[in-house]
């Protein structure tokens, strides 16, 4: 009896030293590649044994010196020194990789990685970065920042130590245009406000910056020949407060700003409705020659260009002319939406003769997806909010489709009944809604091939500063950034939502005011 009991008592030491080894293999172990919180989550991501430790004495190699691979390597060194203090240096490699640095290479590579994709090596001594081209090497940057602890994002020094596991991704998108559309019309936002939010889309891999830069309520962008569009229609802004606008030197700073991020700036000029505010600055423009009173509400639809006018053509082609001229990027947005006051026989005759101006100027439609109802020009892209039977339309004439179903991706809409910024004409946008939906199935007639991409709009009468667009937006926008970019099929809700809740800690860390969800077990990681 006496043997037993200390057999039995030899037994429980032995399990229990041998549970206790476990416990210490498992803590010092290197965490899984593949079970990291990277959003959008990565084509494939292998995992390996061991990890890298950033060091003070670690060094960024870039394979040419200046350009854009420069840029690049600089832009990662800028995010990493102020939480590191390590000073990180960016350096022209000189042949052989050496022992903890990180290397950025341009080379070609796999053809799927085409112009986005990259290819992110990562050993216990070296991580090597590769890309076909310079935006594939930043989006693969914003994929090492994630994963490197949450606090590498910090503006103050954090205590390290700096690691990301090892293992092998290989990454690219599934839609070329991956966006977010910002109303500063409504409620007008300063220059700082907008680099904020292109530098925080652009750490998700999102690539277009939609501007809506005019509405009723204000006329947010400086036309030379035109100077009462801002002096008088820019001056308001919803609520009756004191609007603004931006001159072409501040809007083409905020167009090499987004260039630097790999984000195309995509200005809208919205017509024939949404147009009161330049009717309130040039009475020639309306039909009765009166100019109308400034607009501090929040209703749509009632104003309308005066379609017979010759003069208002003038005032289009000056317009776009000017504005593509500080726009590099291939699309002008048209609008086309909500114009109920304008006939369908004016209107379709009008949005014909624009999307003839725009094209003279060597530039792409895009247009809300009423603009479907007129004969499209080639290559023009609809852009899908509302009606469905629309976006089929633009596909039967070739067009491409921007998915921008209100219900899933309007980031002004409530996120419940509680929620006390916002509007909810299209249904509550919950998280989980703003994820779950496909966009190569949602509308019938309506196929993969035919979609450009993906834009979140946020439209901005309730919304009056950064705080108040920072909660709107995140954690919405990741989702719509997880769809747009991976290339698997529509999201798993379940295993999102576990990728969200440990991205938590990364958005505090950014200081990103960002809506709590209850869907979302953030607790669980933000210990």
């Amino acid at each position: 009896m006496h043997l037993i009991k200390q057999n039995s008592k030899l037994r429980l030491i032995l399990v229990t030293g041998f549970l206790i080894l476990q416990v210490i293999a498992k803590g010092n172990s290197p965490a899984d590649l593949s079970r990291l919180s990277i959003i959008p989550k990565p084509v494939s991501a292998i995992p390996e044994k061991g990890n890298f430790t950033l060091t003070k004495n670690s060094v960024i190699f870039v394979s040419a010196q200046g350009g854009e691979i420069h840029s690049i390597g600089n832009f990662l060194a800028a995010k990493l020194i102020p939480a590191t203090g390590f000073g990180t240096k960016v350096k022209v490699t000189a042949g052989k990789q050496t022992s903890g640095n990180i290397y950025l290479t341009l080379a070609s590579g796999d053809e799927k990685l085409g112009e986005e994709g990259y290819e992110l090596s990562v050993k216990s001594n070296i991580i090597s970065l590769k890309a076909n081209k310079p935006a594939g090497l930043f989006n693969g940057v914003q994929t090492i920042r994630q994963l490197f602890p949450a606090g590498i994002e910090s503006s103050s020094k954090q205590p390290g130590p700096w690691q990301i596991p090892a293992g092998v991704i290989f990454d690219y998108p599934q839609y070329a245009y991956r966006g977010a559309m910002l109303d500063v019309a409504r409620h007008f936002f300063q220059v700082n406000d907008v680099k904020r939010f292109i530098d925080l889309i652009a750490f998700y891999k999102m690539n277009v910056m939609h501007l809506h830069l005019s509405d009723d309520q204000g006329w947010r962008i400086e036309i030379k020949k035109w100077p009462n569009l801002t002096s008088i229609g820019g001056s308001k802004q919803v609520g009756g407060g004191a609007g603004g606008f931006y001159t072409q030197k501040q809007y083409s700073d905020i167009v090499k700003y987004a260039a630097e991020r790999y984000i195309t700036i995509v200005p809208e000029i919205d017509m024939p409705g949404h147009i009161n505010a330049a009717m309130a600055s040039y009475p020639e423009l309306n039909c009765n020659g009166k100019a109308t009173d400034l607009y501090t509400g929040t209703e749509v639809g009632f104003s309308s260009f005066c379609t017979s006018k010759e003069i208002t053509y003038q005032f289009i082609s000056d317009i776009f002319g000017e504005l593509a001229a500080i726009t590099p990027g291939p699309y002008l947005h048209i609008g086309g939406d909500e114009s109920h006051v304008t006939k369908l026989e004016d209107y379709i005759p009008f949005v014909n003769r624009v999307q003839q101006i725009v094209t003279k100027l060597g530039k792409k439609v895009i247009g809300w997806d009423e603009i479907a109802l007129t004969s499209l020009s080639p290559n023009s892209a609809v852009q899908y909010w509302a009606k469905a039977e629309n976006a089929v339309k633009g596909v039967k004439q070739g067009a491409k489709v921007i998915m921008s179903p209100a219900a899933n991706s309007y980031l002004d809409m409530k996120y419940d009944s509680t929620t006390s910024l916002g509007l909810f004409w299209a249904g509550f946008v919950e998280t989980d809604k703003s994820y779950n939906w496909d966009p190569s199935t949602l509308v019938p007639g309506v196929e993969k091939e035919n979609i450009l991409g993906i834009e979140a709009p946020l439209w901005t009468e309730t919304i009056t500063n950064m705080k108040d667009l920072e909660y709107m937006v995140f954690p919405r926008l990741l989702g719509i950034a997880d769809l747009a970019w991976r290339s698997a099929p529509a999201g798993n809700w379940g295993e999102y939502k576990i990728r969200l809740a440990k991205h938590g800690a990364r958005l505090k860390a950014m200081q990103i005011d960002y809506y709590p969800s209850k869907l979302v077990p953030w607790g669980d990681y933000l210990k």
